[in-house]
């Protein structure tokens, strides 16, 4: 028998849970406690929360488990929300574990005291206050449960002190998490009268149908009835390489997408949700798929979408597809654009790679140029809440340390979540981070010309504009502990992603575009 906090922490230890991320505080001393009291979990401390919960989502994603955080009160939860939003809209499974004041110290209405469960409700699926040290063990096995269930969600577990100090029974026994649903016949025979129709069919994936499995099936779906494959937009996580199928993204803009789907007459979503557009804009709808376009739901979020792929190529008899041989990119050279900069590092970078792509306006040329590298894993921005690059590539190295992650970072959205170097220098992750300094918030640059506003006046040009002062990347990671250097040509690039690869633990490059 031991305190609330100590059965709580075996609780998440007997469920499979062995990693957590932390930014505690005085209410939390009690599971701080508990960490040394139980063997096997693992504490990792981030120096704000929003590196804490980004690092909890990028861990998720790689591993399909939860990590716990553990986050001070409703201001430190406060901190950490923007990540918990992003988690949530990829669906990745993630326990927190919020301290909160002694019951009985509540109604004194102290400083830091806040309605935590208002906060946490619209980035968490389930949310639970304690009210005992005795149900706090089972409070967590839940919390577990409901986060790990198919297809991953956020799970929010706001503890008392006094639920932490007091002592509790035992701890409780896990609970098994949901599986995905199979997905009905019936829907799988819709579907292959579409493709057997001869309309044209676009086939949008999300979620676990973008690993391998899916992508083959889909591939067969394609290459045998004429079928177009997209992805999300911004893909929670997507196997792509070398010898498999490639899939390209939907667009971003809405009048892209309304432009792509004008001659589409059958949608099929997998795993996802029917496009819409990312903000509103004047004349233009809010969703995308025009009246003429049946959209078919193959799959929802919480079914098993590769399975549904594999059900309908063996419905339609499509044959294996064959994937083309695709050709890397030469190694580029002269000035460093985000063409070249994708190129460089398609070419160089390692087989089983993990990258994490928050670079916003610069990320293209990578995307497109990296078919043809070694097999690797892709993980983007989900929710639109920037500040998720850094925590995520860290949180992805830890749950995986034989693979080297990349993380290919905005410098604006970078700024927001600097202190996940630190973690990463304090870890010996192998991250290595790339910076895209354009030195500017390039994307309002171009919502500000959508918006009929071609030429803005310095109030408006200076919110666009991070030149001045120039941000000195290379120092910033130095006084975090990370190695780092700048490249303002593709030869330096090159230069510098081969010393970045070739050197144990984190490093930053800063390449100037």
């Amino acid at each position: 028998m031991g305190n609330g906090a100590e059965e709580l922490i075996r609780t998440a230890h007997a469920s499979g849970v062995d990693t957590c991320f932390a930014n505690p505080g005085t209410t939390e001393m009690h599971l701080v406690g508990a960490l040394d009291a139980v063997s096997g979990m693992r504490s990792v401390l981030g120096l704000f929360e929003g590196v804490i919960t980004g690092a909890a989502d990028g861990y998720g994603r790689m591993t399909d488990r939860p990590a716990l955080t553990v986050l001070h009160l409703g201001p430190g939860f406060a901190n950490g929300i923007a990540n918990l939003h992003n988690a949530c809209r990829a669906h990745t499974p993630v326990v927190n574990l919020v301290g909160d004041q002694a019951t009985w110290h509540l109604s004194a209405d102290a400083p830091l005291t806040s309605d935590i469960h208002s906060l946490a409700n619209p980035v968490s699926n389930w949310v639970r206050t304690s009210k005992s040290a005795r149900e706090l063990p089972g409070d967590g096995a839940t919390a577990i449960a409901e986060a790990t269930s198919v297809p991953g969600s956020v799970s929010t577990l706001i503890i008392p002190a006094d639920c932490a100090w007091e002592e509790a029974p035992e701890a409780a026994r896990p609970i098994a998490p949901t599986p995905a649903r199979a997905v009905a016949s019936s829907s799988i025979d819709a579907v292959a009268s579409a493709l057997r129709g001869g309309e044209s069919v676009l086939l949008l994936l999300g979620g676990r149908a973008l690993r391998e499995p899916g992508l083959r099936a889909a591939a067969r779906i394609a290459s045998g009835n004429g079928a177009r494959v997209l992805m999300d937009t911004f893909p929670a996580r997507v196997e792509r390489g070398a010898g498999l199928p490639f899939v390209d993204k939907l667009p971003y803009f809405p009048e892209q997408i309304i432009a792509l789907l004008k001659t589409v007459s059958h949608l099929v979503l997998v795993e996802t949700l029917a496009p819409v557009s990312f903000f509103a804009y004047p004349g233009v709808p809010s969703r995308l798929a025009p009246d003429g376009c049946t959209v078919h739901t193959l799959a929802e979020p919480d079914q098993d979408g590769a399975g549904a792929l594999e059900a309908l190529a063996d419905a339609l008899a499509a044959p294996k597809a064959s994937v083309p041989d695709a050709t890397l990119p030469a190694l580029p050279s002269g000035a460093l654009t985000p063409d070249s900069l994708g190129a460089a590092l398609a070419c160089l970078q390692p087989e089983n790679a993990i990258v994490m792509d928050e670079s916003a306006t610069s990320g293209r040329g990578h995307l497109l140029a990296s078919a043809a590298s070694p097999p690797h894993t892709m993980l983007s921005l989900t929710g639109g809440a920037i500040g998720q690059g850094l925590p995520c590539a860290t949180g992805a190295a830890v749950a995986c340390p034989d693979r080297t992650v990349i993380a290919l970072q905005a410098d604006g959205s970078g700024m927001y979540t600097l202190q996940s170097l630190w973690t990463q220098a304090r870890e010996g992750l192998d991250v290595k981070t790339i910076i895209c300094a354009n030195r500017e918030y390039r994307i309002l640059k171009i919502e500000l010309a959508r918006a009929d506003i071609v030429k803005p006046g310095p109030a408006a040009t200076a919110l666009t504009n991070l030149a001045q002062p120039v941000i000195d990347w290379v120092s910033l990671a130095r006084g975090m502990g990370v190695p780092g250097e700048s490249a303002e040509t593709a030869e330096e690039l090159i230069s510098a992603l081969g010393r970045a690869f070739a050197t144990p633990g984190p490093y930053l490059i800063e390449a100037v575009i």
